[in-house]
């Protein structure tokens, strides 16, 4: 069946401003964080679980791959078209559905972004902790398929921690209900965790059940500037050890520091910050300021500094959730890696990269969630040289072996796609990755739900190399 013949069928279900197919309206939907390119043939915004089950149904009969689609915020390709097909843009689907304040959950449409939820529910008291460094734009339903992560882990855990229940369509069009209006539930196999952090290989999310928890009574941010990291991961490990749990852990390195100079006063002779939140009881808050500042300076820190009002503390994070983008002083180009190591190792791995960034001649700054282990790795490059570009495929397995090396994971919050794809060996055994290709094929026996992510081999380095994006 040809191009006109498949939007011809669609209409029979779908309202015309429900679809695009004009090669022209491809450009908006065929890139992510990755800056990669694959192009839809068509683009699709269903309005409820039935549009999707019936563009779904369609599909499957004729093999027609489909791909759903949040924001477009992810850094691992998961929402690409690299084969074409029907895309499933699902931000039309951004209704909040209810807030129960009585049984703190609520229930949610996929493309609700998640900033916005969270400001919904703190008007009742109430609080959605996952905090992604896009959620002013990313949705709920992507941060469920990414198991999204975020500054709050360390004390409050990622997406999947929250999600309840989902409403979903399976790729043969049938519609399923996983989990419960409840905390606890364990009817059955614990089929809404399996969906969390699948990508979209094994579903499309139409619906979501959220667990929220109340809105801290306080919350206080410390900034931290350190000579040495051995001293700034130091605290973040005796931070744990005087049973101080923060909200926020976060850690930036000299080079990261370097390109924030023009935007926040950096103590001369620094090479690392922390940047430090407190959330609970205000008492509490008070107190536990007191014992981190105790503990900062027992550490060697150089100037430990309380923002004296919300608009300086909004700056400071400001800058942090803009971090990513300063690095563009560095190069124009940039591969991301959101690797974990347990926290006693950051050193270690931040020594490793330092290593590889002198070999290598190319920048590699470093900054993360220090609370987690969770370190997002920027090796900076220009690809339109290509003796840098090709020094990423050496650059990289070390980096994953090394990580794997120290007990961590190759990706924290970001997922494989197609950007890990070519090394989740490194980590996954054969037995393991050959029973995740066999749940594959029992939710999508004919493969057209996002196709050749997570399993698919060959190195996406090659397609920047040889020019090959779509």
């Amino acid at each position: 069946m040809n191009a006109l013949h498949i939007i011809k069928s669609l209409k029979t279900f779908l309202r015309d401003d429900q679809i695009l197919f004009l090669p022209s309206q491809m450009e908006d939907f065929s890139s992510d964080g990755t800056k990669l390119k694959f192009y839809p043939d068509i683009v699709v915004f269903p309005s409820n679980a039935i549009d999707v089950s019936n563009v779904l149904s369609f599909a499957n009969n004729l093999r027609i791959p489909v791909v759903p689609r949040g924001a477009g915020t992810g850094m691992s390709g998961g929402a690409l078209p690299v084969k074409g097909g029907i895309l499933l843009a699902m931000d039309k689907m951004n209704k909040i559905i209810n807030i129960d304040k009585d049984n703190m959950i609520c229930r949610v449409e996929p493309g609700v972004i998640t900033g916005d939820l969270q400001n919904e529910v703190k008007k009742m008291g109430l609080f959605y902790p996952p905090y992604p460094a896009s959620a002013n734009i990313s949705t709920i339903g992507g941060n469920v398929a990414e198991c999204a992560g975020g500054l709050r882990a360390v004390k409050y855990g990622v997406t999947r921690d929250y999600v309840l229940g989902l409403t979903l369509v399976l790729p043969t069009g049938e519609i399923l209900n996983t989990g419960t209006n409840t905390v606890k539930g364990v009817v059955g196999y614990d089929l809404t965790r399996l969906i969390v952090g699948s990508e979209g290989t094994l579903a499309v999310i139409t619906e979501i059940i959220l667990r929220l928890i109340p809105e801290p009574e306080s919350r206080k941010s410390l900034v931290v500037f350190f000579e040495r990291i051995e001293d700034a991961i130091s605290v973040v490990i005796n931070i744990g050890q005087a049973k101080i749990i923060p909200s926020i852990l976060e850690f930036l390195d000299d080079i990261c520091l370097d390109c924030i100079k023009e935007d926040l006063y950096i103590p001369p002779s620094t090479n690392s910050m922390l940047i430090i939140e407190l959330d609970g009881p205000k008492v509490l808050v008070n107190e536990e300021v007191i014992k981190v500042q105790h503990i900062c300076y027992a550490q060697n820190g150089v100037n430990v500094y309380i923002p004296k009002d919300l608009n300086e503390e909004t700056k400071i994070w400001d800058v942090r959730n803009n971090l990513s983008h300063s690095l563009y002083k560095l190069r124009p180009n940039k591969i991301s890696e959101d690797i974990v190591v347990p926290r006693s190792n950051i050193p270690t791995m931040i020594a490793y990269l330092r290593l590889l960034s002198e070999e290598y001649n190319l920048p590699i700054p470093v900054f993360g969630h220090a609370g987690d282990g969770n370190l997002h790795v920027n090796i900076m490059l220009d690809k339109n040289i290509k003796e840098e570009v090709k020094k990423i495929g050496e650059l990289i397995p070390k980096i994953f072996s090394k990580v794997v090396e120290l007990g961590g994971t190759i990706s924290g919050e970001h997922g494989i796609g197609i950007t890990k794809a070519s090394y989740i060996d490194i980590e996954i055994s054969d037995v393991g990755i050959n029973i995740m290709k066999r749940i594959k094929q029992v939710f999508d026996p004919n493969n057209i739900l996002n196709p050749d992510k997570i399993f698919c081999r060959g190195d996406f380095y090659d397609r920047i190399v040889g020019g090959q994006e779509r």
